[in-house]
């Protein structure tokens, strides 16, 4: 037997009035190559017409738009003739598009985009229907001479910069890709033991230490009373840039590396004192070389 709960949609719905610039939302219930057709939980389905769903060039209907998918749109028309209310999804972004790039700017969200096009300096993508600048100089970590190599790649952007009123929305993948190669290293070096010998090249020399390159994006500080069995005023010498060194790994505290070159010549562990020094060096604090330095570090 029917009750009144079998009703509630229909009864929601003669009560419901839909104006022009509403924006409605519902789920798509047929595609095709000329229109999107909606399913508004209302008398009469939504539709949206091909060109009024994306700004986007790279947009498809066919392959980006699916039975099943939410969308938004503003109400054009109460009735385009046949029956259907009218949306637009383009309209639509300009009310609510700009509402969640401000949000993705707030929350420094990630977003996969897709490049369309090249322009001057830099290259377009959209997000949530708006147009977006991707700057040349924030599309990756080293200069890119032909921009058009990204066009039709997926990238992760953050929104760094949203101005509504001039319709201005810049995105930067720079960023990401900053935090993802220091991850990828630190992970490198987290994976270094303690104790174990490597050959590098010197590539610095500081009147503290020596900077040794150890290949794969890795370098670390051979303090200076690390560098050799004698007493040396600098790493000049004995090192200059370009030798190449055996060098053992002391710690790698605050994914910093810190090496020894005499503890390979001994063969034998670096003295404590000395140790707790070069693990302070690399952690980029400045330590004395004084006797009376020395002597801090020890517990009597």
């Amino acid at each position: 037997m029917e009750t009144m709960e079998d009703y509630s949609k229909e009864l929601e719905a003669s009560f419901r009035k839909i104006s022009e610039g509403d924006i409605l939302s519902g789920t798509v219930i047929h595609v095709n190559e000329e229109e999107v057709t909606l399913d508004l939980d209302y008398f009469a389905p939504g539709v949206i017409k091909a060109a009024d769903l994306s700004r986007d060039p790279s947009f498809s209907i066919l392959a980006d738009v699916h039975v099943g998918d939410k969308m938004q749109g503003t109400v054009i028309k109460r009735d385009d003739g046949a029956g259907n209310i009218l949306l637009s999804c383009v309209e639509a972004s300009e009310v609510i598009g700009w509402d969640k790039v401000q949000t993705y700017l707030e929350e420094k969200t990630v977003l996969s985009v897709k490049v369309s096009e090249t322009v001057n300096k830099g290259v377009i993508a959209f997000v949530e229907g708006i147009r977006g600048f991707i700057p040349a100089s924030q599309i990756s970590l080293e200069y890119v001479e032909d921009l058009s190599t990204f066009v039709g790649k997926t990238v992760d952007v953050r929104v760094i910069t949203v101005d509504k009123d001039k319709k201005k929305l810049v995105l930067s993948a720079k960023d990401i890709l900053k935090e993802r190669e220091a991850d990828r290293m630190n992970q490198k070096i987290a994976m270094m033991a303690p104790g174990t010998v490597l050959e590098g090249k010197v590539e610095s020399l500081m009147p503290y230490g020596a900077f040794v390159d150890l290949g794969g994006g890795l370098s670390g500080l051979v303090h200076i009373s690390q560098i050799s069995q004698k007493r040396i005023k600098n790493p000049s010498e004995v090192l200059n840039v370009g030798d190449t060194v055996k060098v053992k790994v002391l710690n790698t505290n605050n994914n910093k590396i810190s090496l020894s070159m005499k503890a390979v010549a001994e063969n034998a562990e670096p003295d404590p004192v000395e140790e707790k020094l070069a693990a302070e060096y690399s952690s980029g604090k400045s330590v004395g070389t004084s006797l009376g330095d020395l002597l801090k570090g020890l517990k009597l």
